[in-house]
C-alpha cells in the first residue's frame, strides 16, 4: 500500500461556528460575529498554532457579501482571510453553512446559477490573495439542511415536506460551484461534509423505515458522484473528500433518545461507521469535520473519536485528521444559552481566549499518539 501524503497541515482541525442561517423564529443569525471571530481572527489563529492546530474549517457570510446580485463585498470576509495566510494556517471555507440572501429562493435554478458565479469569485480572489487554489466546501450539511430546514421547518427555508426538492437543488448548486472553483482555479480541493449515522429500531415494526432513514445518509454523496440522480450533473469526478461530521447524539433510538457508547448491543463503534464510508466512496480521503460534546466529557469524547480514528486507519481507512468544531463555544441557535463545547471559551481575556484546560491537556496527549500511531503506518506502508 502506497501511503498518501497528509491532506492537511495538522491532525487535529479547528472549525469556527460559522452558521448565518435564520432560526426557528426567522432571526438572521451570524455566529462569526457572535463569537467575535470576525475581530479576533489573527489572535484565534495565533492561539490555535500555540496548541498545534495548523488546519481550519472557517466560513464566508454569503448574506454580507452579496447584498445586490453579482455585486461582491469582501470588506467581511478579508481580514479573517488575511489572518490565516499571516499565522500560515491553512483553511477550508465554506462558501453556504446554512445561510444565503433573503432575496434568493434556494429552491430556484437562479439559486444554483448565483452561487456558482459566487463561488468563482471567490477563488479568484483567494488565488489573488494567497497565490494558491481554495479549499472549500461548497454547501455544508446538504443532508441536514434538508431535515431541519426542507422537511421540520426549523430553520431556513423553513418548509415542510420538501426535504428531497430541498437536497436536489443543494446538490445541484454545490456541484455547479465545484465545476465553477475549478475553471476560476484549477487545483482547487473540495469537502463533502455531511453527517454519519445510525438509528436502531425499538421494534420489528420499524425496522424498514430506520432502513430508509439509516440509507438516506449516504444520498448527498451519491448524487453529487452520479450514482444517484445523474440528472442533477453529478460525476465521480465531482466527489473529491468525504467529511464526516459526529457527535455524541449521531446514533440514536428511532423517534427517541440517543445510544450510548457503553450499549455494545445496538451502538456501533465509530471505527466502523468510518470503514463504511470508506468502503463506500474508495479511494477518496476522508477526515472527522466536526465532533464536540457539551461540559465535562469534552477530553473523555475526543478520546474516544480519536482513538476510533486511529483505530480505523490502523486497518487501512485513508482517513487523515479530526476537527474540534466548534472550536470556540457559543451560544445556541434558539435559545442563546451557553454552550461549552470548546477548546476555547467564548469571552477573551485581555484579548485572548480562555482555554478549557481539561480539554487542551488530553489534545496534547492525543496528538503525542496520533503522531505516533500514523508515522507507524507510513514505515509499515513503505517496507
Amino acid at each position: 500500500m502506497t501511503p498518501q501524503p497528509p491532506l492537511f497541515q495538522s491532525f487535529f482541525l479547528a472549525g469556527f461556528e460559522c452558521s448565518s442561517h435564520r432560526n426557528m423564529s426567522r432571526r438572521r443569525l451570524d455566529m462569526i460575529a457572535a463569537t467575535r471571530h470576525d475581530l479576533l481572527a489573527l489572535e484565534d489563529y495565533s492561539q490555535l498554532s500555540e496548541h498545534g492546530i495548523r488546519t481550519a474549517r472557517d466560513g464566508l457570510r454569503w448574506h454580507l457579501i452579496e447584498t445586490t446580485p453579482g455585486q461582491y463585498d469582501w470588506s467581511s470576509l478579508l481580514p479573517m482571510l488575511r489572518a490565516a495566510e499571516a499565522v500560515r494556517t491553512q483553511v477550508i471555507w465554506d462558501l453556504c453553512h446554512y445561510g444565503w440572501p433573503d432575496d434568493l429562493d434556494v429552491f430556484s435554478p437562479a439559486f444554483v446559477d448565483r452561487f456558482a458565479a459566487f463561488a468563482a469569485a471567490f477563488a479568484r480572489l483567494h488565488v489573488e490573495e494567497t497565490g494558491r487554489p481554495p479549499f472549500v466546501c461548497p454547501v455544508n450539511e446538504m443532508s441536514f439542511v434538508a431535515f431541519a430546514g426542507g422537511d421540520m421547518a426549523r430553520s431556513s427555508p423553513h418548509t415542510r415536506g420538501r426535504g428531497m426538492e430541498l437536497k436536489r437543488n443543494l446538490v445541484r448548486a454545490a456541484i455547479a460551484a465545484t465545476r465553477a472553483v475549478r475553471a476560476a482555479a484549477p487545483g482547487a480541493r473540495f469537502a463533502c461534509i455531511d453527517p454519519l449515522i445510525n438509528i436502531v429500531p425499538r421494534h420489528a415494526g420499524e425496522e424498514a423505515a430506520v432502513r430508509a432513514h439509516n440509507a438516506s445518509q449516504w444520498q448527498a454523496w451519491d448524487m453529487v458522484a452520479g450514482r444517484e440522480a445523474p440528472e442533477l450533473g453529478g460525476s465521480e469526478d465531482m466527489l473529491d473528500v468525504i467529511g464526516v461530521n459526529y457527535y455524541w447524539n449521531n446514533q440514536w433510538l428511532h423517534d427517541s433518545q440517543p445510544l450510548s457508547v457503553f450499549d455494545s448491543g445496538r451502538y456501533r463503534p465509530f471505527r466502523d461507521l468510518l470503514a463504511e464510508a470508506a468502503a463506500r466512496y474508495a479511494p477518496r480521503p476522508l477526515f472527522i469535520a466536526e465532533t464536540s460534546i457539551e461540559g465535562t466529557p469534552r477530553p473523555t469524547w475526543l478520546r474516544y473519536v480519536t482513538e476510533e480514528t486511529l483505530a480505523a486507519a490502523a486497518s487501512g481507512v485513508p482517513v487523515h485528521g479530526v476537527c474540534l468544531y466548534p472550536v470556540i463555544s457559543h451560544h445556541g441557535w434558539d435559545d442563546d444559552r451557553y454552550c461549552p463545547n470548546g477548546l476555547l471559551e467564548l469571552t477573551p481575556l485581555h484579548g485572548r481566549r480562555q482555554v478549557h484546560r481539561p480539554l487542551a491537556e488530553e489534545l496534547a496527549r492525543l496528538q503525542g499518539q496520533a503522531a505516533k500511531a500514523l508515522m507507524g503506518e507510513r514505515r509499515a506502508a513503505m517496507r
